[in-house]
């Protein structure tokens, strides 16, 4: 018989509304993996038992309060487990931003996001070990270390680390992410999972804020349509939101991954020397699988991090120094958050300014060097998961933020234009590592990447259950 977390997102809220299992039981079944499997795995920074199982008792009572009728249509998530990374508040919950400056912080209300999916009938489970504000492609941090579950000597990836362990464990059915540089997507490659990077201005920021325009919430699943479906709950704008788009109709996400994509034009970046093999030999495969699915696929005109790093790094580190710490808290944060910090705190109002405008230009320059394709293929990172404290150098903050961006230099393209990106879990190493592939589509345009990822698992699957933490020995292979 198939374990209850081993049943994916679709498969589980299907479970709920045919009363296949009540939501305490799929609830207690998560809170008891979570007990067996968090100390070992570091997803969890705060679960939220009594909550969770108060809501579930909640869709009982709708439930048998409904009768036969389905809500599927206006509570798509009714049921479901989800998580929520610590970057976003949870009314009631600890909202430390992955910080021990915050260990003490209770969020007062919900995100807009968080109540989005909360009125599509989720069940939230507690929130997920984040890197500090969100600043690192590791997490790592003073509370946990988020890891591989595929590997535990590797890390999960940032900065939504946690988030995309605690899908590809089993300890939720989907979570909420962010992602200002590749934060869902860096995760989800470290661990087999999917996660997509939403056009900016698709999913509210609120109550914060993202002047600067890198940031967005994201999602991340074990499949291409529960993917989706928790984009479909999360999709909206407040007043106030910087960038906007219209409210999509119900379900219409969901929609697109049940056709095809139709034949679309894919530019393949050239390998770089920095890259694994195992990462040039996804795209290598995934590319003939693309063409061999009636695709035009051609190789695109090749890009240098060092258009953008510099001024990246300015809105990276101001991004940074402005969230308000209490001065005799500012000890309590890590070496690369301070160093963050203090270069963001050294740049006025112009060159910040300039640096956006630089930013701008660069990604128009990017859009046009790409529009003559659908959606562009790579890496998502140029390793697989790496080892824990492998990108870290306490004596050397700066030394480890260039460490980390070479590890991830194409996955802040996507935050620099706005456009949607999605990482697949289509490869594995010999030794059983993920490899994430990067799909980065036409703004506004996550219908295409998803109708075209759902292709994709359809005709090369990955593993839908839930991975079973290991830490591999010489001459074992992880399951």
């Amino acid at each position: 018989m198939t374990d209850l977390h081993d049943l994916t997102l679709t498969e589980q809220a299907a479970a709920i509304r045919g009363r296949a299992v009540s939501p305490t039981e799929l609830v207690d079944h998560h809170l008891r993996r979570i007990e067996e499997t968090n100390s070992e795995l570091g997803a969890y920074r705060t679960i939220d038992a009594p909550g969770a199982r108060r809501a579930a008792a909640a869709v009982e009572a709708r439930l048998a309060a409904a009768g036969d009728g389905d809500d599927e249509g206006s509570l798509p998530l009714l049921g479901v487990p989800l998580s929520v990374k610590d970057t976003w508040p949870v009314a009631g919950l600890l909202f430390t931003a992955g910080s021990a400056a915050f260990d003490d912080r209770t969020a007062p209300a919900d995100a807009t996001v968080v109540g989005a999916v909360r009125a599509a009938g989720a069940v939230l489970l507690g929130t997920t070990t984040a890197a500090e504000f969100g600043c690192s492609a590791y997490t790592e941090t003073a509370f946990a270390t988020a890891r591989c579950p595929y590997d535990l000597t590797r890390g999960a990836g940032g900065s939504s680390g946690g988030a995309a362990a605690s899908v590809a464990a089993g300890l939720a059915a989907g979570a909420l992410g962010s992602d200002g540089g590749g934060s869902v997507r860096i995760p989800a490659a470290a661990c087999g999972v999917v996660g997509l990077k939403p056009s900016r201005g698709r999913v509210t920021p609120a109550p914060a804020t993202d002047a600067l325009g890198l940031a967005t919430a994201g999602p991340l699943a074990r499949t291409v349509a529960d993917t989706a479906l928790l984009l479909d709950a999360m999709a909206g704008s407040t007043p106030g939101d910087a960038a906007a788009l219209p409210a999509p109709p119900p379900g219409h996400f969901r929609a697109c991954v049940e056709r095809e994509p139709g034949p679309l034009r894919i530019g393949a970046l050239p390998p770089t020397a920095a890259q694994h093999p195992e990462a040039a030999l996804a795209c290598r495969r995934t590319a003939d699988l693309l063409a061999g699915l009636g695709h035009h696929v051609e190789e695109a005109p090749p890009y240098d991090p060092a258009e953008y790093l510099a001024d990246f790094t300015v809105l990276w580190s101001v991004l940074a120094a402005a969230v308000p710490v209490p001065p005799e808290r500012e000890e309590r944060l890590l070496p690369l958050t301070r160093w963050l910090r203090a270069r963001g705190g050294e740049h006025g109002a112009v060159r910040l300014y300039a640096a956006m405008a630089s930013l701008s230009a660069t990604a128009r320059a990017l859009c046009r060097r790409y529009a003559g394709f659908d959606a562009v293929l790579s890496p998502t990172t140029d390793q697989p998961p790496l080892p824990v404290g492998s990108s870290v150098d306490p004596a050397d903050p700066e030394r480890t933020y260039l460490r980390m961006l070479a590890h991830t230099p194409r996955t802040p393209l996507a935050n620099l234009t706005g456009q949607p990106s999605i990482s697949l879990p289509l490869h594995r190493t010999p030794d059983g590592l993920p490899v994430g592939v990067m799909l980065t589509g036409r703004l506004h345009r996550e219908d295409v990447l998803l109708s075209l990822g759902a292709q994709l698992e359809r005709a090369r699957p990955w593993p839908h259950h839930a991975a079973r933490p290991v830490t591999k020995r010489p001459g074992r292979r992880a399951r």
